[in-house]
């Protein structure tokens, strides 16, 4: 029995999810998902003041070495090739990893910038202690490699992905402005800079590297994420075309109905859409070990998620708190409510008159004035009429003719 109910349920809810008739109050709850989203950005952006991001050697410069995890003494790893490192050259490393899988798998140690007679030497020392073998199965130290990095490249990666943003911004913003409206543009402006920043801080949260791949993955969300407010703004447009000389609803439900209405496309295209991401970071990540592969799934993962729920309960809402922030409206949405009322009024009277029948009083009244009849009657004893006198000299019988 509790199973079949559960099913029923269930099965309400999708009917709700798939018929969209506006069953979801998303919008009349909005101050809720203010608090939430609020919250949200106090948390990221405390992580970002305090514990900062993890910058790739691509941003901060340095020297990386990479050796293969294999040796003739058996699999190398992270604490062995680090100790070796810093015995060497008396420096800290300020990142180890192993990248790949099988046979296939590398030891990366990244520190900073060092001069190539000390990178030479760390290089002997790992050689000489580790014993990588190379893709032949032999000892070589030529298997060993390195790479330097300068700061500058990082800070012209910085600088060039900070202009794409802000012109990605502003030809949002023009588009918005153009084809919808001037409330819409910001509100969408607005859930855009809030999944920049609950990003940012999922990494700074996590303490993945920040890498160029981090960068790129960054300004694909930023389209997803508009994708779909603009799906929910055009909704809300068609809905509420002529909205300001009708009564039927207030701007605000217009608006809940156009969310309800593309909720069910919202969450299918967002799953699509997560699910070959989930399958990068799983691959990249646990399979094949690779710092790229991570960091732009993972961006893209936390992007596409918060970017899909700001759409629908941020952008929405506060599109309805700018309109209403307009004369029109808010008369409108009176005329509506007094519309309403005076139905209601109207309804309730319909129901008392039907309640009350001056048919039904009558035998009412009626049926009162038997029963005090048949009570008096039967209060007064029963009596024999006497017999009319009769007349003298005349018979009983007949009369004679």
């Amino acid at each position: 029995m509790a199973s079949s109910e559960g099913s029923a349920k269930t099965g309400s809810l999708f009917h709700r999810l798939y018929v969209g008739t506006g069953a979801f109050d998303i919008v009349g709850k909005r101050k809720r998902w203010y608090i939430f989203f609020g919250l949200l950005v106090l948390v990221c952006i405390a992580s970002i003041g305090i514990r900062g991001f993890n910058w790739g050697i691509e941003f901060e410069g340095g020297t990386q070495i990479q050796l293969p995890a294999h040796g003739t003494h058996g699999v190398i790893t992270t604490e062995q090739a680090s100790r070796v490192f810093t015995d060497a050259t008396g420096k800290q490393l300020s990142s180890t990893q192993t990248i790949g899988v099988g046979d296939a798998a590398n030891v990366q140690l990244r520190s900073e910038s060092l001069d190539p007679p000390t990178v030479e030497k760390a290089k002997q020392a790992l050689f000489e202690q580790l014993q990588p073998v190379s893709a032949n199965g032999q000892p070589s130290v030529q298997a060993i490699s390195d790479s330097a990095v300068s700061a500058s490249w990082g800070q012209e990666i910085s600088q060039k992905a900070l202009i794409a943003l802000a012109v990605f911004a502003v030809l949002v913003t023009v588009f918005l402005s153009i084809y919808f409206e001037r409330w819409m543009a910001l509100a969408a402006l607005i859930s855009l800079v809030h999944d920049i920043v609950i990003t940012a801080g999922v990494y700074s949260l996590v303490g993945f590297e920040v890498t160029p791949a981090t960068v790129i993955g960054l300004l694909t969300i930023l389209g997803f994420s508009l994708y779909d407010t603009v799906v929910v703004f055009d909704k809300v447009k068609e809905n509420a075309r002529g909205i300001l000389g009708l009564t039927r609803r207030t701007y605000a439900e217009t608006a809940n109905l156009a969310l309800n209405q593309t909720l069910m496309r919202s969450i299918n295209t967002s799953v699509i859409a997560l699910l070959p991401v989930l399958g990068l970071l799983v691959v990249g990540y646990f399979l094949l070990g690779s710092g790229t592969l991570q960091d732009l799934a993972l961006v893209q993962l936390a992007g596409m998620l918060i970017g899909v729920l700001s759409s629908l309960f941020l952008a929405t809402p506060l599109l309805v708190d700018f309109k209403m922030r307009d004369p029109r409206f808010k008369q409108q949405a009176e005329r509506v409510r007094a519309r309403r009322a005076n139905a209601a009024r109207k309804a309730a009277e319909r129901e008392a008159e039907e309640e009350f029948d001056p048919a039904d009083d009558d035998a009412l009244a009626a049926e009162l004035r038997r029963e005090r009849a048949f009570a008096a009657a039967a209060s007064v004893p029963a009596r024999t009429p006497k017999a009319p006198p009769r007349r003298g000299g005349r018979p009983s019988g007949k009369r004679k003719r």
